[in-house]
């Protein structure tokens, strides 16, 4: 009786990691490691000591692989990406001829974002990136504490595309791609939109090391958004195109 009582049970256990899942196997040390969405914290050298009861920001930024000089760098208290961006308390920094930026005498508390201007434009990107620009971190600040930060890359928003323009009907057959070469650009990514979300578009991401290319796959009928970013022999993205151009196959 006591034998088939324990076979039940494992009978039992059997079926629940069939339902549900098991790992009867001994973790690897990967099992352990941070998902792909968490960063090792960097280290530094502190320029600056922050006041006590209160910490710094540093990092640098970096645009074409070099450092950007006199580049404004905004920590936000609060952060909404659809409704007013950066708000409550900011606290702000410019970097100097190495790319590297301190924000000192910061209040201990965590911060929404990091944003850092793009020259003397309107446009920021976040400091540190997720999947489709968005913020992928939160900055805790510590009292008498230096908070190190990823170096920051900018890229321009400025490249231009050439054809097809905006609003153009095209035909499917024979389209080129075409836009404007772009400094220090070793290598091109363009990508293709259907606005019809059950259309599958055959160019994401191609790369492309001219300034132009040919469509081998046709496009069905319907309208598309198409972009183009441009990128260092470094593989750092030095601009893109405005990403509202569309087109239409006739």
């Amino acid at each position: 009786m006591q034998t088939r009582k324990w076979s039940y049970v494992a009978i039992g256990i059997v079926w629940m990691c069939i339902l549900f899942g098991c790992n009867l196997t001994k973790k690897s040390p990967s099992a352990n490691a941070p998902n792909s969405n968490t960063a090792e914290e960097p280290t530094g050298v502190e320029k600056v000591k922050p006041a006590p009861g209160t910490g710094n920001v540093q990092g640098k930024v970096y645009y074409n692989s070099k450092p950007a000089e006199n580049i404004e760098v905004k920590l936000c208290e609060s952060f909404n990406r659809f409704l007013g961006g950066c708000s409550g308390k900011t606290y702000t920094a410019k970097t100097d001829k190495g790319g590297e930026y301190v924000i000192t005498n910061i209040p201990p508390k965590s911060y929404e974002a990091l944003l850092a201007r793009v020259f003397d434009t309107d446009s920021s990107i976040f400091a540190t990136q997720g999947i489709a620009g968005i913020s992928a971190a939160k900055y805790e600040v510590v009292a008498d504490k230096t908070l190190f930060v990823n170096t920051t890359h900018l890229f321009k928003s400025d490249l231009k595309l050439t054809s097809p323009k905006a609003a153009e009907k095209v035909s499917a057959t024979g389209l080129q791609l075409r836009w404007e070469s772009y400094p220090d650009a070793a290598y091109y990514k363009f990508s293709v939109h259907p606005n019809d979300h059950l259309v599958e578009s055959p160019y994401i991401n191609k790369r492309v090391d001219g300034t132009s290319f040919s469509l081998d796959t046709p496009l069905q009928k319907g309208t598309y958004r198409w972009q183009v970013e441009a990128y260092n022999s470094d593989d750092r993205k030095l601009a893109e195109s405005a990403d509202d151009i569309e087109f239409t196959i006739e």
